[in-house]
């Protein structure tokens, strides 16, 4: 069990510790509060040493802004770039800037102290303030909102007090309203609900490629469509209103297979869909295997990013060399790829036929799209010209 130590009050503490992105715990903590500097922070954090706020919260969010400014912004792709290397060196950039703004941290408390700032009253941000007593995570920081439900979805049941970087915690309550409003779907015309650590389904023009795509001749509804890497199961509930009798959705994530499952009940797909795992295919073949995963072959350093980065292109070469063993006879695949990797230089087309190619597939056909999402039209994004060029592609493949 990783855990860290400082001195408040003349009282060595210690308690646990716990990263998303598996950060190591910080070797040094000091104690910060409303008095510190935006600057001295900074400064501590680039040398290593954690701060441990014991401020007011949105006072630690302000510090955490102010921060970030003095780190500016990562560099941006040019043209003339080698786009491979500068891809690196904005990936690299990122992770600096994570790592220092990472040291700003706070304490959730097990909820059983008495006293303390919250008296469960709104906060400046319309959220309740934590209070101690009520069991559960909480953030006993003035105006600090009550954090209890997202950390349990986030975390679990507390075992005791733990730390976090203050960056992590946000990220744990955007994760929880992105939870609790989900994410409306044109496809289902219903509403999606991601759950923390799960890729929400936001870029919809993979979602529509799915929706509208020819599907391999013969009856739908006595034929059975896998949907390899589920996430939110938004794909698999696509392929059910497409008319597919059965629908097996897959996911090697734990996290991804509860959310892929409560959304299946809450959109009453339940006698239709069926979520299983942790794996990549399931046992059987299928009329149609849809497999999106993700884009760019590089190392993921959380959680998260493994619904953007797949090492070594593992999930790919997983999914084309199933294949053939996992269809019916007259069956197809649907590979849903972005070529951003492509145009950063991280895989060339020639790479992803030839994975093709050592799989014994044939390409049937392909349908392009151009993303919708306002990142390609954010001309502020390092990545901009990269992203405004990007194609998403729907492979219709089958054995040679």
């Amino acid at each position: 069990m990783s855990t860290i130590r400082w001195t408040e009050a003349d009282v060595v503490r210690t308690v646990r510790w716990h990263s998303g992105s598996a950060a190591p715990p910080p070797r040094r903590v000091v104690v910060a509060d409303d008095r510190m500097s935006a600057g001295t922070a900074h400064r501590l954090a680039r040398q290593g040493t954690a701060l441990l706020w014991r401020g007011d919260y949105h006072n630690a969010r302000q510090l955490l802004r102010a921060m970030g400014r003095r780190l500016g912004s990562p560099p941006s792709l040019g043209q003339g770039d080698d786009p491979a290397r500068a891809f690196h060196l904005h990936r690299e950039a990122r992770g600096r800037r994570a790592r220092v703004l990472g040291m700003l941290l706070v304490l959730l408390e097990d909820g059983s102290g008495e006293g303390g700032p919250g008296e469960g009253r709104p906060g400046e941000d319309g959220l309740r303030e934590g209070r101690p007593g009520q069991g559960g995570h909480v953030l006993n920081l003035r105006r600090a909102p009550d954090v209890r439900q997202a950390c349990a979805e986030a975390y679990g049941t507390p075992r005791g007090p733990v730390a976090v970087a203050l960056t992590e915690l946000l990220g744990v309550l955007g994760a929880h309203q992105w939870r609790v409003r989900g994410v409306q779907v044109p496809a289902l015309g219903a509403r999606v609900h991601p759950h923390y650590g799960v890729f929400s389904p936001v870029r919809g023009e993979y979602v529509d490629l799915v929706a509208r795509a020819p599907l391999p001749p013969g009856p739908v509804p006595a034929a059975t469509a896998f949907d390899l890497g589920t996430g939110t199961g938004v794909l698999a509930a696509v392929l059910a209103g497409r008319g597919f009798g059965r629908v097996v959705a897959t996911d090697v994530s734990p996290r991804a297979l509860a959310c892929a499952r409560d959304n299946v009940h809450r959109l009453g797909l339940a006698g239709r869909v069926t979520v299983t795992g942790p794996a990549l295919y399931p046992g059987g073949r299928a009329r149609l295997v849809v497999c999106n995963p993700p884009w760019l072959p590089a190392r993921p350093v959380s959680e998260l990013e493994r619904g953007v980065y797949d090492a070594d292109s593992a999930m790919l070469r997983g999914f084309l060399d199933g294949l053939t063993g996992h269809l019916e006879p007259g069956g197809e695949g649907w590979l849903v790829l972005s070529d951003l990797a492509e145009r950063l230089g991280v895989r060339t087309r020639a790479d992803l036929l030839s994975l093709i190619e050592a799989a014994g597939l044939r390409v049937l056909g392909r349908i392009d799209t151009r993303p919708r999402h306002p990142r390609a039209a954010d001309g502020a994004d390092p990545l901009h010209a990269a992203r405004a060029a990007e194609i998403t592609s729907l492979w219709r493949l089958a054995p040679a």
